[in-house]
């Protein structure tokens, strides 16, 4: 880029107008950077501009509707520190993760000098790990450890080169206008991510001490573990006998105290232990608890991550093979039901937590057009309740079973007969989820509506979502998830896990689709107001507002649910629905 005459490094000027609403953002040594406004090809349609820092380039120009730029992190946290936020960014190399993904090359590396390599034929640099961000201090503008341009090549060339590229590589997609909305969406996650990172979710490091303590006990001197875990080591030790010592933290330990006992398990799981009956079993799970608590969210956790009465969470968008979020470190979406009591409110405020209602059966709905579940999906009633009624005998428990078993894969025993009911009402979502699964088996890609693609066979995301849909998830405990059938090394349990996979993957990722829609909708009518979006997991936000300001956030949720869901799938008759909760802490919302 010439930054006098405004053209492509030849002299010579492009012809096309600019497209006023859509700006360039590289740095350019320093704070400093470099800005030009493009045409509708992604080409600079302008002369290029240095400012002092991205703050001041922003304030400048106001009226810029996007701003496109290398990675949303290595500009949005001196953006913030100076009070700046932007409307809409396109962040480009969440963008060439979609892209490369959607042609077939997920994990190839995703950043803007890989990029440009590829489009040079170079050497293609690989990408490097994402770095946690527990310091004090934000760290400043293009510190974060980005791979590198190669010497001598101008970051907003490279960074015009690659947009403009990825323009017409979207424009050949399967469905360019659906790709569009879903770069468009992924973009603003990382606006979303980056300022509920710096917002952090309202913590009382005060309760979360007694509850520590009331639960545990008192801390020992030194590494030892609080009183009550050492009561239950003890408890558990005489259960197995005189003499014996098993320390319940260590599997080993606690399988070979059963083996001599002369019970033999495969492993320490809750639901293994709970079908022995043994005097062991009720303090060892009991332990097993309060042990997870005291590593994943103990007195250590307090300390790396709240500050100033703040859990800074770092944010991951789309970090999951299905696109669901997910963190670096702090454990952000695993806030066990105990803990939230210690997520309070600022005085004046409330918490408005807001939980998607059956997100993925209404996702199933509207993915695979079936004309009995969109028209049980159109109401704001439970659709459980509703399917039960209409295939189930009123047993909303055997209409969840039956509906879960089908997205995630369970079709044998008691899920082989729900799924039969589900079949014989609802044809067109079960096909739907089969032929994604026997794609998965066949080896071939999968894609969401908009057109989020799986990952390729030896590419990863089939371990992944196996523990995804079984841990994780909003339906976590169902019992709709299990262990792969076949030999788990064998090629054809590989090829069951990976129709698993991708027969989860299509109702999954377009409820990821949905969410990232659902967000930039949603941050985009809470910009005026005072609110801030401080958490969200899977189907759920929870955004911090002065008291009086409650009513409109409802209003907001709820008009963000129903707009992406038009948005993500088109006119249908389902309805996209939050059950809302306005609170003081989030132990209360359920």
């Amino acid at each position: 880029m010439d930054d006098r005459t405004g053209g492509t490094g030849d002299g010579h000027r492009t012809r096309e107008a600019p497209d006023r609403g859509r700006w360039a953002l590289a740095p350019a040594g320093g704070t400093r950077v470099r800005v030009c406004p493009l045409d509708a090809r992604g080409r600079a349609a302008g002369a290029a501009r240095t400012e002092e820092s991205a703050a001041a380039a922003v304030r400048a120009r106001p009226e810029v509707a996007r701003w496109v730029w290398r990675a949303t992190p290595q500009v949005q946290s001196e953006l913030l520190a100076a009070g700046v936020r932007v409307a809409r960014c396109y962040d480009v190399e969440t963008a060439e993760a979609l892209l490369l993904g959607h042609e077939g090359r997920a994990g190839d590396p995703r950043s803007l000098p890989a990029a440009w390599a590829r489009l040079h034929g170079r050497p293609v640099p690989p990408d490097r790990p994402p770095e946690h961000l527990e310091s004090d201090v934000p760290p400043s503008l293009f510190e974060t450890g980005p791979v590198p341009l190669p010497d001598g090549v101008d970051p907003l060339e490279a960074l015009l080169e690659v947009y403009a590229a990825q323009l017409d590589r979207t424009a050949r997609a399967q469905h360019p206008d659906r790709m569009r909305l879903l770069l468009a969406g992924e973009s603003a996650g990382t606006l979303v991510a980056g300022e509920m990172t710096r917002a952090g979710l309202p913590w009382s490091a005060e309760i979360h001490r007694e509850l520590l303590a009331e639960l545990l006990g008192e801390r020992y001197a030194g590494n030892g573990l609080p009183r009550r875990l050492v009561e239950l080591e003890e408890e558990i030790s005489q259960a197995f006998g005189p003499g014996e010592r098993v320390r319940p933290d260590l599997a080993a330990e606690v399988l070979q105290a059963f083996a001599r006992a002369g019970i033999r398990l495969g492993s320490t799981r809750a639901w293994e232990l709970r079908k022995v009956d043994h005097p062991a079993v009720e303090p060892l799970l009991r332990y097993k608890k309060l042990y997870r608590l005291y590593t994943a969210h103990g007195w250590g956790w307090l300390r790396s991550w709240v500050r100033d009465g703040r859990f800074h969470a770092a944010y991951v968008p789309g970090g999951a093979a299905s696109g669901r979020w997910t963190t670096n470190g702090g454990g952000a979406l695993q806030i066990p039901k105990v803990v939230r009591r210690a997520v309070v409110a600022d005085p004046g405020h409330l918490l408005v937590v807001a939980d998607a209602d059956q997100l993925e059966p209404r996702v199933l709905a509207a993915v695979s057009r079936d004309p009995g579940l969109m028209t049980a999906a159109s109401s704001g009633q439970d659709l459980y309740t509703v399917l039960s009624q209409r295939a189930f005998a009123g047993d909303r428990d055997r209409a969840k079973l039956a509906v879960l078993g089908a997205v995630y894969g369970q079709t044998s025993g008691d899920g082989l007969r729900h799924l039969a009911a589900l079949r014989k009402r609802f044809p067109a979502a079960v096909s739907y989820v089969d032929d994604a699964a026997r794609a998965g088996e066949e080896g071939r890609l999968v894609r969401t509506h908009l057109g989020r693609t799986s990952p390729p066979v030896g590419r990863g995301g089939e371990e992944g979502a196996e523990e995804e849909a079984g841990g994780t998830g909003p339906e976590a405990g169902t019992g709709v998830s299990g262990p792969p059938e076949g030999a788990p090394g064998s090629a054809a349990g590989a090829a069951r896990a990976r129709g698993r996979f991708t027969r989860n993957f299509v109702v999954q990722g377009s409820a990821a689709d949905w969410a990232v829609l659902m967000l930039a909708a949603l941050r985009r009518r809470l910009l005026p107001l005072a609110a801030e979006l401080v958490f969200f997991q899977h189907d759920e936000v929870i955004v911090h507002c002065p008291a009086e300001e409650a009513p409109r956030v409802r209003e907001a949720i709820a008009e963000a649910a129903e707009e992406a869901g038009v948005a993500a799938f088109g006119p249908t008759p389902v309805r996209f629905g939050f059950t809302t909760a306005a609170v003081e802490c989030y132990a209360d919302a359920k």
